[in-house]
């Protein structure tokens, strides 16, 4: 690698509201990760009941699909930086309210299941204004790194933040909410000292037809629909997540430390993919490389379903991870390229429902088939459905899969309003 090529793996962070931003972001999803794996391990360890692991997911998906025509709206009216900042203040308040229940042993489902509802409405509003400041604070030719950059940060909090969560558990629950209290009070902290960059806001009222706005342009926008639908479907039956507790207690025989090395391993794999996607961008056939990751993304999970191997099912999720991150990097560029920034809140909003249905909707599918017919059959069942996603979107969607390069479209050019 030359001098200028490795200099060039850095070029988002020579933007300091980008570099606030990032670090923000990175110590909300850190504490995220915790509480995570926490609740997860807590409410298993309560109750043994996997149905309740699969309402875990649900109680934080639902506020995002109440609220999409809301949050989207104000992402794109509002100041961007501060409705995150707000919402991790949220998030603050949020764990203090886990801690407090876990010290006065009031721990019980429904308590908890109200404060992740609470968690999932901050993030429906931080979703939007999260992914759609991104293009504010760096131009460009800059911006496809941000996204790897950003795609990294999620990864690496994901390898750390289960195994810090793990091992904080094991020193007790306390310590762990405690530690994600004071991750959030920081990423807020962060949010704050981001300079306000400039932001395209609809000129027109607010209206039925605005709020609408954003479903018209991803219905409209084959591109955009392709990306964001495929990874609605993959994840929502792929999803392992919420069988974890299960997969390390009663399957793997492994302690909480090893639930934190389950739910750190697909981190790990994306991490290094995303650092490679850093340093050796996709130029040519993005399109292509994105139904490739989709399709080892299925065929990793068959094989993490099927593995009685601690060290097998750990590889096999790194490799999910890896492939997972393929997919997410062309499908995040894709929407934040294609998309007019007076529209990215609202099309961002959308987008957050459908990551949130395929990762909370689908751990929900995953606890509610693993209590029906079990946990090996649950995703493995998962992981044929994510090949078959694969096979008809990839037929179906014959302009996303022909996507080459990742640049804005010819259409938007004179629209970018870059810093």
């Amino acid at each position: 690698m030359t001098l200028s090529q490795s200099g060039a793996r850095f070029d988002a962070f020579r933007h300091k509201g980008y570099s606030l931003y990032f670090f923000s972001r990175f110590l909300g999803t850190f504490a995220v990760q915790i509480v995570s794996v926490a609740v997860g391990w807590q409410m298993y360890d309560e109750t043994g009941n996997a149905f309740y692991l699969g309402l875990i997911g649900l109680f934080q998906f639902l506020p995002a699909l109440l609220l999409t025509l809301v949050t989207g709206t104000v992402a794109d009216r509002y100041n961007r930086r501060m409705i995150a900042a707000i919402c991790f203040a949220v998030a603050t308040a949020c764990a203090a309210c886990l801690l407090a229940i876990t010290v006065l042993g009031l721990f019980s489902p429904w308590p908890v299941f109200a404060l992740l509802a609470l968690f999932g409405t901050e993030r429906a509003f931080s979703g939007p204004a999260l992914q759609s400041l991104a293009p504010n604070l760096v131009p460009e030719k800059d911006l496809a790194n941000a996204i790897a950059w950003n795609s990294s940060s999620w990864q690496i909090a994901s390898i750390v933040g289960p195994v810090a969560g793990g091992l904080l558990y094991g020193g007790g629950a306390t310590l762990a909410y405690s530690s994600a209290l004071a991750l959030f009070a920081a990423a807020t902290v962060l949010m704050l000292t981001v300079p306000k960059p400039s932001q395209r806001r609809p000129a027109s009222a607010v209206t039925l037809n605005t709020i609408l706005a954003g479903f018209r342009f991803i219905t409209s926008e084959k591109v955009v629909l392709g990306a964001i639908s495929l990874d609605l479907f993959v994840v929502l039956l792929g999803g392992a997540v919420a069988l974890m507790p299960v997969f390390a207690r009663d399957i793997l025989d492994l302690g909480p430390w090893g639930l934190g090395l389950l739910r750190a391993a697909p981190g790990f794999g994306g991490v290094l993919v995303a650092l490679l996607l850093a340093s050796v961008p996709i130029r040519h056939h993005a399109g292509y490389y994105m139904f490739a990751g989709v399709a080892i993304f299925g065929l990793s999970t068959v094989v993490f379903g099927l593995s009685e191997s601690a060290w097998i099912s750990i590889a096999a999720l790194a490799v999910m991870g890896g492939a997972d991150m393929i997919s997410v990097y062309v499908r995040e560029t894709l929407i934040a390229l294609w998309t007019p920034d007076e529209l990215r809140g609202r099309v961002n909003a959308v987008n957050m429902v459908f990551v949130g249905a395929s990762n909370e909707l689908g751990e929900f599918r995953a606890g509610t088939m693993a209590h029906v017919i079990g946990a090996v059959p649950a995703v493995v069942f998962g992981g044929v459905g994510s090949l078959a996603v694969a096979v008809i979107w990839a037929a179906k969607f014959t302009k996303l899969r022909k996507v080459d390069s990742l640049e804005t479209p010819e259409h938007l050019l004179g629209e970018s309003d870059q810093p």
